[in-house]
């Protein structure tokens, strides 16, 4: 739905934000699960150029149909990424790394097949590079999981959580760097938050698809902020955030 694919361009403008990539030059990026490349036009777009990886033929179909600008590579992350060292100046990923948490066959071990993922992704990265994971974790135990991996496969960095007192704008990027530790970018929305909501905090059930009733979620705070950081981020002229952002006017008399 054009819903579906409105999220995903905002997310890979905000993985893509969040490289933090040099403005004078074209870089070279990897882009893992794909899908049909709606990550890639956005890099496309910003004048970069990218390889695709997804596991699925069928994806893979239509981003060829779609005449994407990337290179396509059908391939299973979890047997690693098979690219040159130092080829990539960045990488991003679109709501597919927990698939790595599942195992799909007797033999896959989600831990040794994150590890084989992350170590060969921190080969291929450029020495100072990032990648940036966005991801829909199903609970606290898998977020650690996928964390711990990175970090012994080198990678340095954490989870930048966009939106942490939001149910439905909340979002996950785990931002990775490699050889140099830079600090962690801040999660938006989280500027008039308390320390303590970086904490992520999780429930087990999926509460990401249910509207929570009789709350409009359209034009609420949450709402109004994201729509105002992103055309900031888009150079437009933006109003200053106050505590009267997205509030109720009460009825004249």
């Amino acid at each position: 739905s054009s819903r579906v694919v409105e999220i995903q361009s905002q997310m890979s403008e905000r993985a893509v934000e969040l490289l933090g990539l040099p403005e004078d030059r074209a870089c070279l990026l990897l882009d893992v699960g794909c899908g049909s490349g709606l990550s890639g036009d956005y890099i496309s777009e910003e004048g970069h150029y990218w390889i695709g990886m997804d596991i699925s033929p069928a994806m893979l179909d239509v981003a060829v149909e779609r005449e994407v600008e990337g290179d396509l590579l059908l391939a299973d992350v979890g047997h690693g990424i098979p690219f040159r060292p130092g080829m990539f100046d960045g990488c991003i990923s679109i709501s597919a790394v927990q698939w790595l948490c599942n195992a799909d066959k007797k033999s896959h071990s989600p831990p040794k097949r994150l590890y084989r993922f992350f170590s060969t992704l921190y080969t291929a990265l450029a020495r100072g590079s990032r990648a940036v994971l966005q991801l829909y974790p199903e609970n606290s135990e898998q977020l650690e999981l996928i964390t711990a991996q990175a970090m012994r496969a080198g990678f340095t960095g954490g989870m930048v959580v966009d939106y942490p007192n939001s149910t439905k704008a909340k979002k996950f990027f785990l931002c990775l760097f490699v050889g140099t530790s830079g600090t962690l970018p801040k999660g938006l929305g989280t500027e008039s938050a308390s320390e303590e909501l970086h904490q992520a905090k999780f429930t087990n059930e999926r509460t990401r698809f249910r509207n929570i009733k009789g709350k409009s979620v359209k034009k609420s705070r949450d709402w109004i902020l994201e729509k105002k950081e992103r055309r900031r981020r888009q150079g437009k002229e933006v109003r200053p955030d106050t505590k009267y952002t997205g509030r109720k006017r009460r009825p004249h008399f």
